[in-house]
Protein backbone atom coordinates (compact mmCIF):
# COMPACT_ATOMS: atom_id res chain seq x y z
CA UNK A 1 0.00 0.00 0.00
CA UNK A 2 1.34 3.42 -0.89
CA UNK A 3 2.14 5.54 2.18
CA UNK A 4 0.13 8.65 2.87
CA UNK A 5 1.89 11.89 2.02
CA UNK A 6 2.95 13.81 5.12
CA UNK A 7 2.60 17.57 4.78
CA UNK A 8 3.47 19.93 7.61
CA UNK A 9 3.80 23.24 5.74
CA UNK A 10 1.64 24.77 3.01
CA UNK A 11 0.10 27.99 1.73
CA UNK A 12 -3.66 28.41 1.36
CA UNK A 13 -5.75 31.19 -0.15
CA UNK A 14 -8.83 31.98 1.93
CA UNK A 15 -11.79 34.27 1.36
CA UNK A 16 -14.83 34.76 3.54
CA UNK A 17 -18.28 35.23 2.08
CA UNK A 18 -19.68 38.58 0.96
CA UNK A 19 -22.64 39.91 2.90
CA UNK A 20 -26.00 39.81 1.16
CA UNK A 21 -27.47 43.06 -0.21
CA UNK A 22 -30.34 44.74 1.53
CA UNK A 23 -33.70 44.83 -0.22
CA UNK A 24 -35.69 47.73 -1.64
CA UNK A 25 -39.29 46.69 -1.32
CA UNK A 26 -42.69 48.25 -0.55
CA UNK A 27 -45.62 46.56 1.02
CA UNK A 28 -48.37 46.06 -1.54
CA UNK A 29 -51.29 44.24 -0.07
CA UNK A 30 -55.02 44.36 -0.60
CA UNK A 31 -56.83 46.68 1.78
CA UNK A 32 -53.51 48.06 3.06
CA UNK A 33 -53.17 51.64 1.84
CA UNK A 34 -49.70 53.13 1.75
CA UNK A 35 -48.05 50.03 3.11
CA UNK A 36 -44.64 51.62 3.23
CA UNK A 37 -41.15 50.10 2.94
CA UNK A 38 -40.61 46.50 4.02
CA UNK A 39 -37.23 45.55 2.50
CA UNK A 40 -35.28 43.13 4.69
CA UNK A 41 -31.57 43.00 5.48
CA UNK A 42 -29.01 40.81 3.76
CA UNK A 43 -27.41 37.85 5.49
CA UNK A 44 -23.88 37.67 6.84
CA UNK A 45 -21.23 36.06 4.68
CA UNK A 46 -19.72 32.77 5.83
CA UNK A 47 -16.58 32.71 7.98
CA UNK A 48 -13.47 30.64 7.23
CA UNK A 49 -12.70 28.72 10.42
CA UNK A 50 -9.85 26.40 11.43
CA UNK A 51 -10.53 23.91 14.24
CA UNK A 52 -7.91 21.89 16.12
CA UNK A 53 -8.35 18.13 15.82
CA UNK A 54 -6.28 15.68 17.87
CA UNK A 55 -7.20 12.87 15.45
CA UNK A 56 -5.44 14.61 12.55
CA UNK A 57 -1.65 14.55 12.21
CA UNK A 58 -1.02 16.12 8.80
CA UNK A 59 -2.07 19.10 6.69
CA UNK A 60 -2.45 16.75 3.75
CA UNK A 61 -6.25 17.25 3.31
CA UNK A 62 -5.71 20.98 2.73
CA UNK A 63 -2.99 20.25 0.17
CA UNK A 64 -5.73 19.31 -2.30
CA UNK A 65 -7.95 22.22 -1.24
CA UNK A 66 -5.69 25.25 -1.25
CA UNK A 67 -8.53 27.64 -2.16
CA UNK A 68 -10.90 28.05 0.77
CA UNK A 69 -13.80 30.29 -0.23
CA UNK A 70 -16.81 30.57 2.08
CA UNK A 71 -20.30 31.11 0.56
CA UNK A 72 -21.92 34.54 0.37
CA UNK A 73 -24.87 35.67 2.45
CA UNK A 74 -28.36 35.74 0.94
CA UNK A 75 -30.10 38.90 -0.22
CA UNK A 76 -32.89 40.46 1.79
CA UNK A 77 -36.48 40.31 0.54
CA UNK A 78 -39.82 41.99 0.92
CA UNK A 79 -42.03 41.66 3.98
CA UNK A 80 -38.97 42.34 6.11
CA UNK A 81 -37.43 38.96 5.32
CA UNK A 82 -33.77 38.62 6.34
CA UNK A 83 -31.39 36.98 3.90
CA UNK A 84 -29.83 33.66 4.92
CA UNK A 85 -26.39 33.79 6.52
CA UNK A 86 -23.62 32.16 4.52
CA UNK A 87 -22.54 28.78 5.88
CA UNK A 88 -19.20 28.87 7.67
CA UNK A 89 -16.38 26.99 5.94
CA UNK A 90 -14.82 24.87 8.71
CA UNK A 91 -11.63 22.90 8.19
CA UNK A 92 -9.93 20.69 10.77
CA UNK A 93 -6.19 21.00 11.31
CA UNK A 94 -3.79 19.07 13.58
CA UNK A 95 -3.18 20.35 17.08
CA UNK A 96 0.07 22.30 16.91
CA UNK A 97 -0.77 24.17 13.70
CA UNK A 98 0.43 27.76 13.50
CA UNK A 99 -1.23 30.23 11.15
CA UNK A 100 0.83 33.05 9.62
CA UNK A 101 0.00 35.92 7.29
CA UNK A 102 2.11 34.95 4.29
CA UNK A 103 2.49 38.58 3.20
CA UNK A 104 3.76 40.02 6.51
CA UNK A 105 4.96 36.93 8.32
CA UNK A 106 2.89 37.83 11.39
CA UNK A 107 1.62 34.90 13.42
CA UNK A 108 -2.16 35.02 13.63
CA UNK A 109 -2.94 31.91 15.65
CA UNK A 110 -1.41 28.91 17.40
CA UNK A 111 -3.93 26.07 17.52
CA UNK A 112 -2.77 23.73 20.28
CA UNK A 113 -5.94 22.18 21.75
CA UNK A 114 -8.62 19.86 20.43
CA UNK A 115 -11.70 21.86 19.47
CA UNK A 116 -9.91 25.22 19.52
CA UNK A 117 -11.46 27.48 16.88
CA UNK A 118 -9.81 30.30 14.95
CA UNK A 119 -11.80 32.49 12.59
CA UNK A 120 -9.23 33.15 9.89
CA UNK A 121 -11.53 35.37 7.79
CA UNK A 122 -14.76 36.96 8.99
CA UNK A 123 -17.73 37.06 6.68
CA UNK A 124 -18.93 40.44 5.42
CA UNK A 125 -21.89 42.07 7.15
CA UNK A 126 -25.22 42.04 5.38
CA UNK A 127 -26.64 45.23 3.86
CA UNK A 128 -29.62 47.13 5.25
CA UNK A 129 -33.05 47.07 3.67
CA UNK A 130 -34.98 50.25 2.91
CA UNK A 131 -37.14 49.72 5.99
CA UNK A 132 -34.30 51.22 8.05
CA UNK A 133 -34.37 54.54 6.17
CA UNK A 134 -37.99 55.47 6.75
CA UNK A 135 -38.44 58.87 8.41
CA UNK A 136 -41.30 61.27 8.98
CA UNK A 137 -40.24 63.26 5.94
CA UNK A 138 -39.26 60.31 3.77
CA UNK A 139 -41.90 57.65 4.16
CA UNK A 140 -41.12 55.87 0.90
CA UNK A 141 -37.31 55.54 0.90
CA UNK A 142 -35.67 53.75 -1.97
CA UNK A 143 -32.32 53.65 -0.27
CA UNK A 144 -30.71 50.35 0.73
CA UNK A 145 -27.11 49.30 1.28
CA UNK A 146 -25.14 46.49 -0.36
CA UNK A 147 -23.46 43.80 1.69
CA UNK A 148 -19.84 44.25 2.70
CA UNK A 149 -17.12 42.29 0.96
CA UNK A 150 -15.49 39.38 2.75
CA UNK A 151 -11.87 39.23 3.88
CA UNK A 152 -9.22 37.62 1.69
CA UNK A 153 -5.79 36.47 2.77
CA UNK A 154 -2.93 34.22 1.79
CA UNK A 155 -1.99 32.18 4.83
CA UNK A 156 0.96 29.97 5.67
CA UNK A 157 0.08 26.93 7.79
CA UNK A 158 2.95 25.31 9.65
CA UNK A 159 2.63 22.23 11.84
CA UNK A 160 4.69 21.84 15.00
CA UNK A 161 3.80 18.51 16.53
CA UNK A 162 2.86 18.50 20.19
CA UNK A 163 4.83 15.93 22.18
CA UNK A 164 6.17 15.72 25.73
CA UNK A 165 9.59 14.45 24.64
CA UNK A 166 11.52 14.27 21.40
CA UNK A 167 14.11 11.85 20.06
CA UNK A 168 17.26 13.38 18.55
CA UNK A 169 19.89 11.20 16.95
CA UNK A 170 21.90 10.20 13.91
CA UNK A 171 20.38 7.99 11.20
CA UNK A 172 20.48 4.31 12.17
CA UNK A 173 20.89 5.13 15.86
CA UNK A 174 17.85 2.98 16.58
CA UNK A 175 15.33 5.75 17.32
CA UNK A 176 12.49 4.01 15.47
CA UNK A 177 13.20 0.67 17.15
CA UNK A 178 13.29 2.39 20.53
CA UNK A 179 10.01 4.19 19.86
CA UNK A 180 8.36 0.92 18.84
CA UNK A 181 9.65 -0.79 21.99
CA UNK A 182 8.45 2.00 24.30
CA UNK A 183 5.13 3.00 22.76
CA UNK A 184 2.20 1.96 20.61
CA UNK A 185 3.76 3.51 17.49
CA UNK A 186 4.77 1.24 14.63
CA UNK A 187 7.36 3.19 12.61
CA UNK A 188 9.19 1.75 9.64
CA UNK A 189 12.35 -0.06 10.73
CA UNK A 190 15.07 -1.06 8.27
CA UNK A 191 18.84 -1.52 8.14
CA UNK A 192 19.63 1.63 6.18
CA UNK A 193 19.89 5.35 6.99
CA UNK A 194 16.94 7.76 6.86
CA UNK A 195 14.32 5.07 7.30
CA UNK A 196 12.21 7.70 9.08
CA UNK A 197 11.17 10.35 6.59
CA UNK A 198 8.35 11.98 8.56
CA UNK A 199 7.82 12.83 12.23
CA UNK A 200 6.12 10.03 14.15
CA UNK A 201 4.49 10.34 17.58
CA UNK A 202 3.98 7.44 19.96
CA UNK A 203 2.24 7.27 23.35
CA UNK A 204 4.10 5.65 26.25
CA UNK A 205 1.76 4.18 28.88
CA UNK A 206 2.66 3.66 32.55
CA UNK A 207 1.23 1.27 35.14
CA UNK A 208 -0.67 4.11 36.82
CA UNK A 209 -2.43 4.82 33.50
CA UNK A 210 -0.48 8.04 32.90
CA UNK A 211 0.76 8.68 29.36
CA UNK A 212 3.44 10.72 27.64
CA UNK A 213 3.94 11.38 23.94
CA UNK A 214 7.32 10.99 22.25
CA UNK A 215 8.14 12.42 18.82
CA UNK A 216 10.63 10.74 16.51
CA UNK A 217 12.05 12.85 13.68
CA UNK A 218 14.36 11.99 10.75
CA UNK A 219 18.00 11.55 11.65
CA UNK A 220 20.36 14.52 11.92
CA UNK A 221 23.91 14.47 10.55
CA UNK A 222 26.83 16.86 10.58
CA UNK A 223 26.17 20.16 8.74
CA UNK A 224 22.44 19.50 8.73
CA UNK A 225 21.88 23.23 9.34
CA UNK A 226 23.50 23.81 5.93
CA UNK A 227 21.17 21.34 4.22
CA UNK A 228 23.11 18.09 4.56
CA UNK A 229 20.99 14.95 4.70
CA UNK A 230 17.35 15.79 5.23
CA UNK A 231 18.35 19.09 6.78
CA UNK A 232 16.89 20.28 10.08
CA UNK A 233 13.45 21.39 8.91
CA UNK A 234 11.82 18.65 10.99
CA UNK A 235 13.37 19.98 14.21
CA UNK A 236 10.37 22.27 14.61
CA UNK A 237 8.39 19.16 15.54
CA UNK A 238 10.32 18.89 18.80
CA UNK A 239 10.38 22.64 19.47
CA UNK A 240 7.39 22.22 21.81
CA UNK A 241 8.89 19.23 23.64
CA UNK A 242 9.57 19.53 27.37
CA UNK A 243 12.40 16.98 27.32
CA UNK A 244 14.97 16.04 24.66
CA UNK A 245 16.19 12.46 24.39
CA UNK A 246 19.57 12.07 22.68
CA UNK A 247 19.69 8.57 21.21
CA UNK A 248 23.32 7.53 20.66
CA UNK A 249 24.47 4.41 18.82
CA UNK A 250 26.85 3.24 21.54
CA UNK A 251 27.96 0.25 19.44
CA UNK A 252 29.32 2.49 16.67
CA UNK A 253 27.81 0.24 14.01
CA UNK A 254 28.40 2.82 11.27
CA UNK A 255 32.06 3.26 12.35
CA UNK A 256 31.25 6.53 14.09
CA UNK A 257 32.38 7.47 17.58
CA UNK A 258 29.42 7.81 19.98
CA UNK A 259 30.93 10.81 21.82
CA UNK A 260 31.51 12.60 18.51
CA UNK A 261 27.90 11.93 17.53
CA UNK A 262 26.67 13.47 20.78
CA UNK A 263 28.76 16.61 20.34
CA UNK A 264 27.64 16.95 16.72
CA UNK A 265 23.97 16.66 17.68
CA UNK A 266 24.31 19.42 20.27
CA UNK A 267 26.12 21.63 17.77
CA UNK A 268 23.36 21.19 15.18
CA UNK A 269 20.66 21.97 17.74
CA UNK A 270 22.53 25.10 18.75
CA UNK A 271 22.78 26.20 15.12
CA UNK A 272 19.02 25.72 14.71
CA UNK A 273 17.78 27.15 18.01
CA UNK A 274 20.06 27.62 21.06
CA UNK A 275 17.03 27.54 23.36
CA UNK A 276 16.67 23.81 22.69
CA UNK A 277 19.85 23.14 24.65
CA UNK A 278 18.25 24.73 27.73
CA UNK A 279 15.60 21.99 27.86
CA UNK A 280 16.00 19.06 30.27
CA UNK A 281 17.54 16.13 28.44
CA UNK A 282 18.36 12.45 28.71
CA UNK A 283 21.13 10.57 26.92
CA UNK A 284 20.24 7.04 25.85
CA UNK A 285 23.07 4.62 25.06
CA UNK A 286 21.31 2.35 22.57
CA UNK A 287 22.36 -0.99 21.06
CA UNK A 288 23.95 -2.25 24.28
CA UNK A 289 23.30 -5.80 23.07
CA UNK A 290 26.23 -5.40 20.64
CA UNK A 291 29.58 -6.52 22.19
CA UNK A 292 31.46 -3.32 21.28
CA UNK A 293 28.94 -1.13 23.10
CA UNK A 294 30.24 -1.81 26.60
CA UNK A 295 33.77 -0.50 25.88
CA UNK A 296 32.38 2.50 24.01
CA UNK A 297 30.12 3.36 26.94
CA UNK A 298 33.11 3.52 29.29
CA UNK A 299 34.95 5.77 26.81
CA UNK A 300 31.85 7.94 26.42
CA UNK A 301 31.67 8.57 30.16
CA UNK A 302 35.34 9.57 30.22
CA UNK A 303 35.09 11.95 27.27
CA UNK A 304 31.67 13.51 28.06
CA UNK A 305 31.83 14.71 31.64
CA UNK A 306 28.67 15.26 33.68
CA UNK A 307 26.45 13.03 31.51
CA UNK A 308 25.06 9.74 32.76
CA UNK A 309 23.75 7.74 29.80
CA UNK A 310 20.92 5.28 30.29
CA UNK A 311 22.06 1.99 28.79
CA UNK A 312 19.28 0.31 26.82
CA UNK A 313 18.72 -2.19 24.06
CA UNK A 314 15.65 -1.75 21.90
CA UNK A 315 16.15 -5.33 20.66
CA UNK A 316 16.28 -7.15 24.01
CA UNK A 317 14.31 -4.61 26.05
CA UNK A 318 17.09 -4.15 28.59
CA UNK A 319 17.04 -0.76 30.31
CA UNK A 320 13.66 0.30 28.95
CA UNK A 321 12.04 0.38 32.40
CA UNK A 322 14.84 2.61 33.69
CA UNK A 323 14.31 4.96 30.74
CA UNK A 324 10.55 5.07 31.36
CA UNK A 325 11.16 5.82 35.05
CA UNK A 326 13.52 8.67 34.17
CA UNK A 327 10.95 10.12 31.77
CA UNK A 328 8.23 9.86 34.41
CA UNK A 329 10.37 11.69 36.96
CA UNK A 330 11.16 14.50 34.52
CA UNK A 331 7.70 14.98 33.01
CA UNK A 332 5.48 13.97 35.94
CA UNK A 333 2.48 13.10 33.74
CA UNK A 334 -1.00 13.27 35.17
CA UNK A 335 -2.27 10.08 36.77
CA UNK A 336 -5.60 8.85 35.41
CA UNK A 337 -8.68 9.00 37.66
CA UNK A 338 -9.11 5.21 37.67
CA UNK A 339 -5.74 4.77 39.36
CA UNK A 340 -6.40 7.59 41.85
CA UNK A 341 -9.70 6.02 42.91
CA UNK A 342 -8.02 2.65 43.43
CA UNK A 343 -5.26 4.24 45.52
CA UNK A 344 -7.85 5.84 47.80
CA UNK A 345 -9.40 2.42 48.43
CA UNK A 346 -6.00 0.86 49.06
CA UNK A 347 -6.07 -1.40 46.01
CA UNK A 348 -4.12 -1.46 42.77
CA UNK A 349 -6.23 -1.24 39.60
CA UNK A 350 -6.20 -4.00 37.03
CA UNK A 351 -7.69 -4.26 33.58
CA UNK A 352 -10.67 -6.09 35.09
CA UNK A 353 -11.25 -3.61 37.89
CA UNK A 354 -11.10 -0.63 35.53
CA UNK A 355 -13.51 -2.23 33.07
CA UNK A 356 -15.99 -2.97 35.86
CA UNK A 357 -15.48 0.16 37.94
CA UNK A 358 -19.18 0.37 38.77
CA UNK A 359 -19.14 -3.06 40.43
CA UNK A 360 -17.68 -1.48 43.60
CA UNK A 361 -21.01 0.26 44.15
CA UNK A 362 -23.54 -2.50 43.56
CA UNK A 363 -26.05 -0.87 45.88
CA UNK A 364 -26.33 2.04 43.41
CA UNK A 365 -27.05 -0.21 40.42
CA UNK A 366 -30.75 -0.66 39.58
CA UNK A 367 -31.28 -4.10 38.10
CA UNK A 368 -34.57 -5.43 36.66
CA UNK A 369 -34.92 -7.74 39.69
CA UNK A 370 -34.58 -4.86 42.17
CA UNK A 371 -36.97 -2.74 40.13
CA UNK A 372 -39.62 -5.47 40.16
CA UNK A 373 -39.50 -5.59 43.99
CA UNK A 374 -40.00 -1.83 44.39
CA UNK A 375 -43.09 -1.35 46.56
CA UNK A 376 -43.86 2.14 45.31
CA UNK A 377 -44.21 1.06 41.67
CA UNK A 378 -47.24 -0.73 40.26
CA UNK A 379 -45.64 -2.38 37.27
CA UNK A 380 -47.54 -4.74 34.95
CA UNK A 381 -46.43 -8.32 35.31
CA UNK A 382 -44.65 -9.73 32.27
CA UNK A 383 -46.75 -12.11 30.22
CA UNK A 384 -45.75 -15.75 30.31
CA UNK A 385 -44.75 -17.41 27.12
CA UNK A 386 -46.41 -20.58 25.85
CA UNK A 387 -43.45 -22.66 26.93
CA UNK A 388 -43.60 -21.26 30.46
CA UNK A 389 -47.34 -21.97 30.66
CA UNK A 390 -46.75 -25.60 29.65
CA UNK A 391 -44.21 -25.98 32.44
CA UNK A 392 -46.83 -24.94 34.99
Amino acid sequence: MKSRKFIDRLIVQIRSGKGGDGSKSFRREKYVDRGGPDGGDGGRGGHVVFVGDSNTDSLQPLFFESLLFAPDGGKGAGQGMHGADGKDLVRRVPCGTQVFDNATGARLADITEHGQRFIAAKGGAGGLGNVHFKTSTNQAPEKFTPGKAGEEYELLLELKSIADAGFVGFPSAGKSSLLAALSDARPKIAAYPFTTLNPIIGAVAFENFAQIKIADIPGIIKNAHEGAGLGIEFLRHIARAKVLIFVVDMAGVDTREPWTDFRTLRAELKAYNPALLDLPSLVVANKMDVPEAKANLSAFKRKIRGVKPIAVSAVTGAGLEALKAALFDLLKPEIRDAFKAAECEGTRPTATSVASEESCHEEDVITPERLSRASFLDLPKPKKTKQEKKRW
